[in-house]
């Protein structure tokens, strides 16, 4: 059967492009893969194109704007999943204008289609009391007990989401974050009595074990992204029996982060090195942390003023001639 020009170009964009040109990671590539499977889908479901006959020329501003509209009616896509998808879209076409650029028109119309804003979240986080209460639920005299509250502690002092550690003065974590980009961050001195408890446990402090894993599961291998999250779950769900206002539910490491973020924010750490902890590329990213800190001052210092000072109707609400003033005032 004869590849089309679209299967060709696809091709190459994902073994090649994304691969050896842009260096992304397979997580990023797996992105965008399944946005291209739902492309797919919607051209056979609902153009009547099946994937064989699909062309460049079929890549049209009508029917992809279509697409990310069914992504979310259809699919039941959220706001972010359709900018996830529309960026891996867009990744393709500007591919495409140096592959194929007789389409060149189209594709800039588009290039063109706004992104959706996704109204902000509010971010989940645990205040240092339910930090406490999280961290006492781990029993420190089992040798997992021991391993879990080094992951916890590391993941609440340093948000961070992959590590490699050095114990060689100065202490750090030499962190892999996202886009293959590395960065060290110090370790809280505090922290150091018991990360050394549990390396001496583990044996890790042996040379031929200087490449370890740092956590290993029961099986002896290195922690996934789902063990990590089970981990924090079960403690999660343990410490909110007792503490139910404390924890939030669903509590997952990308929260630790946010706790982590948020105690720098409220002890007055400047977002520059906040941002430079995180790894965030713009500190426009960390101002989110701030504007959270800032929301719940502000929401504080109103509760405690409506205790101390009375219930004062407002003037104009009962003057019925200042009002009449007021609606007036534009006419003068």
């Amino acid at each position: 059967m004869k590849q089309t020009d679209f299967a060709i170009c696809l091709n190459r964009f994902l073994t090649d492009f994304l691969v050896n040109k842009k260096g992304c990671s397979p997580k990023t590539i797996d992105s965008y893969r399944y946005a291209f499977i739902f492309l797919l889908d919607y051209y056979n479901e609902v153009i009547g194109i099946p994937a064989d006959q699909m062309t460049i020329s079929s890549l049209t501003y009508e029917r992809l704007l279509g697409f990310l509209d069914w992504l979310q009616s259809e699919r039941k896509s959220g706001i972010a999943t359709r900018n996830q998808r529309q960026a891996a879209i867009n990744s393709f076409i500007r591919f495409l204008m140096y592959e194929k650029p007789e389409f060149l028109n189209e594709y800039q119309k588009i290039l063109g289609i706004p992104v959706k804003k996704a109204p902000q979240k509010e971010i989940s986080y645990l205040k240092t009391d339910g930090v406490s209460a999280l961290m006492e639920q781990v029993d420190t005299r089992k040798a997992d007990g021991l391993r879990d509250y080094v992951m916890l502690m590391l993941l609440y002092s340093t948000g961070i989401r992959v590590k490699d550690l050095s114990l060689h003065e100065p202490r750090t974590l030499l962190v892999h974050g996202k886009g293959k980009k590395s960065r060290y961050i110090p370790l809280m001195k505090d922290s150091l009595p018991i990360i050394q408890d549990y390396l001496k446990m583990m044996g890790y402090q042996s040379p031929e074990k200087l490449d370890e894993w740092l956590f290993i599961n029961h099986m002896g291998r290195q922690f996934t992204r789902q063990g990590v999250n089970y981990i924090i779950k079960k403690y999660g769900a343990m410490a909110r029996e007792s503490s139910p206002d404390l924890i939030p539910d669903s509590l997952s490491p990308h929260k630790m982060r946010h706790t982590a973020a948020m105690e720098l924010v409220d002890s007055g750490v400047d977002l520059i090195y906040i941002r430079d902890l995180l790894g965030h590329v713009s500190v426009k990213t960390t101002e989110i942390y701030a504007k959270t800190d800032a929301k719940l001052k502000r929401e504080a210092i109103e509760a405690a003023s409506r205790e101390i000072v009375p219930h004062e109707d407002a003037k104009w609400d009962s003057d019925d001639d200042l009002k009449s003033w007021l609606k007036s005032f534009n006419k003068h």
